[in-house]
């Protein structure tokens, strides 16, 4: 007995699920197809787990309810994201996990993972069942009802042969994985998303650069004084703040209930906004993150700027600010990578609508203004000197950091739509 991908996202949306992120897997592959085609619940097909841990975590700070879809090797590659975000800050979340190496029957790579999977779980304190065709349903409702009683994300193993597959699966078998049925790609079977027709370029549409972003950006302001230019010019808009420095002197300027400060979870303040975009899309979000963050999570820039959900383009009321002081501060100011790579290119490459670098705070400010007003997704690099000043560490324990945010978030939405 199968259960087809449809049916289980219509009993998942049943219970109150309304957003989706995940990386494919071919155990799961007829869900994802069912989420590509959908015409209200929003699919974000993420680049990393980790990086769709972070999404999803900034749509339940929108009040979403989120459910992440992964591979059990992609729980290996979440799971600091996992503890040191959803489980830190009480984030609730249904994690749907393919068993991949159930039983032992599996290609190589998949052996090990599969044996410990559900150990992983326990070892992490995250509850979980065994996902089964006949009690779909049920298990959905206790993972929506235990997550909530909990704060915190719960966890769905589903093994082979619960859920329909997509044709046939080689690389279940051991082999190869296949991208054809038939002779036929599948983007072209029934059921399966169309291929993206090329966008078309436009005055806004990031271009070809080449002298611009060659030439050296000499710093003149310090990273607090680009952030207190930054601060300036955001608003009433919610902020998700880097790890780190960017976090503490941040809230030495001026602490506000729309400050998520990130404790941990390094290099997942951009997904986290995101997550934060898409589920308020009439609102403006604002990221601040720092070289190194961003550089931890560079797959994120397509994400954002080639459009993250299905059928939708780039998310226009995103403000990605980067300051770049090219070394890692809270650790000892050890050399970053962005000293050689202009990040506000590689943000126009992966198509950003507007980007610009800045290295004076008046700049600063007019840039970030200017992108909240004139639309996005927009990158604005601060470039700032290495200077640190002495900043206190965050006085809030995490779920008052979390509540507070939401609150806000809550707040700002309600008083847009009046």
């Amino acid at each position: 007995m199968t259960i087809s991908g449809k049916d289980f996202v219509a009993i998942a949306e049943a219970e109150g699920y309304d957003f989706f992120a995940g990386v494919p897997c071919s155990l799961v592959g007829d869900a994802i197809a069912a989420l590509e085609t959908h015409p209200r619940l929003p699919y974000v097909p993420a680049v990393r787990e980790d990086v769709a841990v972070g999404v999803a975590a900034g749509a339940w700070l929108s009040g979403r309810s989120p459910l992440v879809i992964m591979q059990n090797s992609g729980l290996g590659t979440s799971l600091n994201a996992v503890v040191s975000l959803s489980l830190m800050y009480r984030l609730p979340a249904l994690l749907l996990i393919t068993w991949r190496g159930y039983a032992g029957k599996d290609a190589p790579e998949h052996i090990v993972m599969g044996e410990i999977s559900p150990r992983l779980l326990d070892l992490i304190g995250v509850p979980h069942r065994v996902l089964a065709a006949g009690t779909v349903a049920a298990d959905i409702a206790w993972a929506r009802a235990e997550s909530t009683r909990l704060s915190q994300p719960v966890a769905l193993l589903l093994p082979p042969g619960v859920m329909k597959t997509r044709g046939h699966d080689e690389h279940a078998a051991g082999g190869h994985p296949r991208t054809t049925r038939g002779g036929e790609s599948l983007s072209t079977i029934s059921g399966g998303p169309e291929m993206a027709p090329a966008l078309p370029q436009s005055a806004d549409m990031p271009q070809a650069r080449g002298g611009a972003a060659d030439t050296p950006l000499v710093p003149r302001i310090s990273r607090l004084e680009a952030l207190r230019a930054a601060l300036g010019a955001v608003g009433e808009a919610p902020v998700v703040h880097a790890n780190g420095f960017i976090c503490r002197e941040s809230f030495s300027l001026g602490d506000r209930p729309q400050n998520f400060y990130m404790i941990g979870s390094m290099g997942l303040a951009s997904a986290i906004g995101l997550g934060v975009a898409l589920a308020r899309p009439s609102d403006p979000t604002v990221v601040f993150d720092g070289d190194g963050n961003l550089l931890m999570n560079l797959g994120i820039l397509p994400m954002i700027g080639g459009g993250p959900l299905m059928a939708a383009g780039p998310p226009a009321n995103l403000v990605h600010v980067v300051f770049d002081n090219d070394v890692y501060g809270s650790t000892g100011n050890q050399a970053s990578p962005s000293r050689r790579a202009r990040l506000d290119a590689i943000a126009a490459a992966a198509g950003y609508r507007r980007t610009v670098a800045v290295t004076e705070a008046a700049a600063v400010r007019e840039g970030v203004a200017s992108a909240l007003r004139d639309g996005g997704p927009a990158f604005v690099l601060a470039k700032v000197t290495a200077e640190e000043r002495e900043a206190p560490r965050i006085p809030y324990p995490p779920e008052e950091i979390r509540d507070r945010f939401r609150g806000a978030l809550a707040g700002v939405t309600a008083e847009s739509h009046r």
